[in-house]
């Protein structure tokens, strides 16, 4: 299919306009025997002169409804053609036209004494109705010819008396012609061709047909000529008994009905009836315009709030139907007889919300019957054991419908054994019955202990009742410091839905939180967790885009506030303040340096000279750090100053800086630090990566991950941790290698002899080899089931000892800028590298192994992962913003949670064999690899 470029018609905030251009037509006078009987006709300005003086009205309708008030052209007075040349504006943009928007006209003439349809002195001349788009949506430009009605006022109805073309019909077949129809007939052809002639006319006009200037003014003379005789042969055909034919032509039978029309107006007038035309002119744009309607923001349709505990999800009734006006086009409303048609169906806004009456009053029978003693002792049989085992298995985003949650409600007593069904009791429980609400919170303590993933369920945006968000936070102290360091970047967005129950006020005098108080008491005990959690609420409280409220930011200076109180009441604790002060200092010399040399037009060799002089300066306190600080991208590394010579800018867009620090146990620490660009996201899938690794590590499946430390320290700003690597595109590149991943892998870790007792695979070190394919297993995996995008050998990287890794990710849940893209990216130079996909030493086998058992293995752990994502449904992070409400739902759809173990293998084992095969990547990639090589 061709290239089609277009507007959208809402991005046009113009004014509707049209020129009114001349008015031509022709009508016989009226006989004296007329105006005999109507002498108050002979006062009428058309009729006493030919080319009296008429003026235009315009006004926009649509469904039979006037959009503006009209717009009127000026006093003109004509002598020998009525021709205006006047452009008219209304009072509305083409932004907000409808799309079924009608052009009523109207040309109004003169008569001292009235009479029907007259406005004052002014009474019809002729009117006709012109919609704004055509049948396919797009708005109509340049030159237009209408036909207009005599004695009739321009209506807008959808089923226009006024329309701007009378539509043909074909003749019917096997009819011959006689006399009279054959000279319609000729008529009719001649129509046609004028029509088509006036179609071509406006694509010269738009610029669509080349010009021919000698050729041109021929045809315009022709069309000139076609035109006055088709008017000269219509207005002949509108007299009586001017021809014998039998009304076939459907100018005739128009015309016939304008002699019906005016005779009602004018008596005998109506015989001396002729055709007019109007010619307009709509503004000319580079493009199409294509009508877009707005997607309006969802109505404040209720007061009422739903209730705690409820779903965010709230099912409506569907758009409401109402019967149509008078001469609207109605099609069959699904009633079933004409009677029922004249029903409107009246949509209920507080559906969904509000309680059904009969839905609660069968809620309270059904549960207040077992609310006594005997409530406890109830146990379920093995057939709703079945269905309360099905319930409990459900995800997180699994919704449990009336009859599961009175069933959860029925056995919650039994269930208190199990540990994942408080969530489902909470999810059945009414929070708007007080009695309901006191019984479940005062059966959560009996509970036995939940899991983690449950608990950051229970901080989510679901539950906001503070009982129940304590009893999350209660379970989440039970975990080590090692572990909360994994869901810290979550909780610390957490502390967002707790201000749903608070008020601005609360927040602005003290934050009444139990999760704000626990992560504050653990941030003051732990000096790791609290530089992450200084960094990660500097980060939120530097944000200030539409997206984050003011009242977010006002809660996160509160928290921030008081963990700095917090710091201060011990002695260790104000040197840990001193700490944190002294990382600030840290990182905005860093970031201004950054942005000197980001900014700076010096090629880029004199960039790293000044960075080499900016960081040997003293006065910036980097080349010798004293005493030591830790490092906010790892605070259990204490640096103790910076090596000036051994650093770097590259030669990305952004310039980002290579720094080298010392660190007190001898070690270079190499950093990237760079400014213009939000590192949130990035931040985001290595803590889900992190959090994958320990959950394969558990069990004892290590893939050698390399999950590096990233830290975003503003919403532009951040730092990465450097991994010495190359990339894949350098490695098949190199001549060096070959152009072989195994060569690369050879070379760095070669056999040893065969006495010295190592083992070896295809001349590489065993230990490498394994290294390479199960880092190769693990990324495939975790990069799948993250949606990252983007993927090619420039963002591919393999470290010297066999460790292959991902980075950049700057599309994640399934986005992609290249077209087609797998959903996982392996290549076949990455299986060459493990031997190919036979042979006596291929690890192919061993890969697919591993990705079967990874990919098993995280399934089991998906409602941690599923809650993670939830808790990072409002962070200001890109990909995350475009469709909040299914962020969780399109992870969910990648572990494939409806089918069984073998089938998702199955299932993961074709997408395998999908990415090797796919070619569009191996495309992109030399087309990146050109790109490269140009701008180098």
């Amino acid at each position: 299919m061709e290239t089609f470029s277009f507007a959208s018609s809402s991005e046009l905030k113009l004014p509707v306009s049209v020129k009114i251009d001349k008015l031509e037509g022709y009508e016989k006078p009226l006989p004296y025997s007329t105006l005999l009987k109507r002498p108050d006709l002979r006062h009428r300005g058309s009729n006493l002169s030919p080319h009296s003086d008429l003026y235009i009205t315009i006004q926009l309708f649509s469904d039979c409804k006037p959009l503006t008030v009209d717009a009127q052209t000026a006093y003109k007075h004509f002598k020998s053609s009525r021709v205006w040349n006047e452009w008219l504006s209304l009072p509305i943009n083409y932004a907000q036209a409808p799309a079924n928007s009608q052009l009523a006209i109207t040309a109004w003439d003169l008569s001292p004494v009235g009479g029907e349809g007259a406005d004052g002195h002014a009474i019809p001349f002729a009117g006709t109705t012109i919609p704004l788009f055509d049948a396919d949506k797009t708005l109509r430009q340049g030159r237009q010819r209408c036909r207009l009605w005599r004695h009739k006022a321009a209506d807008g109805f959808s089923d226009s008396t006024t329309p701007w073309i009378v539509p043909t019909k074909r003749a019917r077949k096997g009819n011959q012609p006689d006399d009279g129809q054959e000279g319609t007939t000729r008529q009719s052809r001649r129509a046609a061709e004028l029509a088509r002639l006036e179609a071509l006319m406006r694509k010269l006009e738009m610029g669509e047909i080349p010009e021919n200037q000698w050729l041109d003014q021929m045809v315009f003379r022709h069309i000139e000529k076609l035109q006055k005789e088709a008017l000269h042969d219509r207005t002949r055909l509108s007299v009586p008994g001017s021809h014998d034919g039998s009304g076939s032509d459907p100018m005739e039978r128009d015309s016939r009905q304008d002699r019906h029309m005016d005779a009602g107006d004018a008596g005998d007038a109506g015989d001396a009836s002729g055709l007019f035309y109007l010619y307009i002119e709509f503004p000319r744009f580079d493009h199409p315009i294509v009508f877009t309607d707005f997607e309006y923001p969802p109505p404040p349709i209720s007061t009422l709030q739903p209730a705690p505990g409820a779903s965010s999800e709230v099912l409506l009734k569907p758009p409401p139907e109402v019967q149509l006006g008078p001469t609207i086009n109605v099609v069959d409303d699904g009633y079933g007889d004409a009677e029922s048609s004249r029903l409107i169906r009246i949509y209920d806004p507080d559906v969904g919300i509000r309680d059904n009456p009969a839905e609660t009053k069968h809620r309270k029978l059904a549960r207040s019957s077992r609310t006594g003693p005997n409530d406890r002792d109830l146990k379920p049989n093995a057939k709703v054991r079945d269905e309360l085992n099905q319930i409990m298995a459900y995800g997180p985003t699994k919704e449990i419908d009336s009859d599961q949650r009175d069933l959860v409600w029925k056995f919650r007593h039994h269930l208190t054994r199990e540990k994942r069904a408080l969530t489902k009791l909470l999810k059945s429980t009414v929070w708007s019955d007080p009695k309901e609400v006191r019984l479940a919170l005062q059966i959560m303590p009996k509970w036995t202990q939940i899991d983690v993933d449950d608990a950051l369920e229970l901080l989510g945006p679901t539950f906001d009742n503070p009982d129940v968000r304590a009893y999350a936070v209660d379970r989440l102290r039970r975990a080590d410091d090692e572990e909360l360091l994994l869901y810290l970047l979550q909780l610390v967005q957490a502390l967002k839905f707790d201000l749903s129950a608070a008020s601005e006020e609360a927040v602005d005098s003290s934050v009444d939180s139990s999760l704000a108080t626990f992560l504050i008491q653990r941030g003051a005990a732990n000096m790791t967790l609290g530089s992450y959690l200084y960094w990660y609420l500097m980060v939120e409280l530097e944000d200030h885009s539409p997206a984050q409220p003011k009242s977010h930011r006002k809660l996160y200076a509160r928290v921030s506030y008081d963990f700095m109180k917090e710091l201060e009441t011990t002695s260790e604790g104000q040197e840990r303040r001193k700490v944190l002060l002294r990382q600030g200092e840290f990182i905005t010399v860093l970031s201004k340096l950054s942005k000197d040399i980001r900014f700076s037009r010096s090629d880029r060799q004199a960039k790293i000279t000044h960075l080499k002089k900016a960081l040997a300066d003293p006065r910036n306190d980097l080349v010798k750090i004293d005493p030591p600080l830790p490092l906010p991208l790892d605070p259990s590394v204490m640096i103790t100053g910076c090596y000036p010579e051994d650093c770097n800018v590259f030669k990305s867009s952004a310039f980002p800086l290579f720094l080298n620090f010392k660190t007190t146990v001898g070690e270079k620490y190499p950093i990237i630090f760079k400014t213009g660009d939000d590192l949130r996201q990035d931040q985001l899938v290595l803590q889900i990566i992190t959090l994958m690794d320990r959950l394969l590590l558990k069990e004892n499946l290590n893939l050698q991950l390399t999950p590096y430390r990233c830290l975003a320290t503003d919403t532009n700003a951040g730092a990465v941790q450097f991994v010495p690597s190359a990339s894949l595109s350098s490695i098949l590149a190199s001549t060096k290698y070959k152009g072989s991943i195994l060569e690369y892998l050879r070379k760095n870790n070669p056999a040893p002899p065969n006495e010295s007792g190592v083992e070896s695979i295809l001349g590489v070190r065993k230990e490498a080899m394994d290294t390479y394919v199960k880092s190769c297993a693990g990324y495939c995996v975790i990069t799948y089931l993250l949606g990252v995008g983007d993927r090619h050998q420039e963002n591919l990287l393999l470290a010297p000892d066999g460790h292959f890794f991902h980075i950049d990710f700057g599309f994640i849940l399934g986005r992609d800028p290249k077209p087609r893209a797998p959903a996982m990216r392996l290549s076949r130079e990455m299986v060459d590298g493990m031997g190919g996909t036979t042979g006596p030493h291929s690890q192919f086998k061993s890969f697919k192994q591993y990705c079967f058992t990874a990919f098993t293995t995280l399934r089991k752990s998906s409602n941690l992962i599923l809650n993670l994502f939830a808790l990072m449904q409002d962070a200001n992070i890109k990909d995350l913003m475009i469709e909040r409400d299914r962020v969780v739902r399109r992870v969910e759809e990648r572990f494939q949670l409806e089918l069984s173990d073998e089938m998702a293998i199955t299932a993961f084992e074709t997408l395998i064999h999908n990415s090797m095969e796919a070619w569009m990547p191996v495309v992109i990639d030399r087309l990146h690899e050109f790109v490269q090589n140009w701008r180098t």
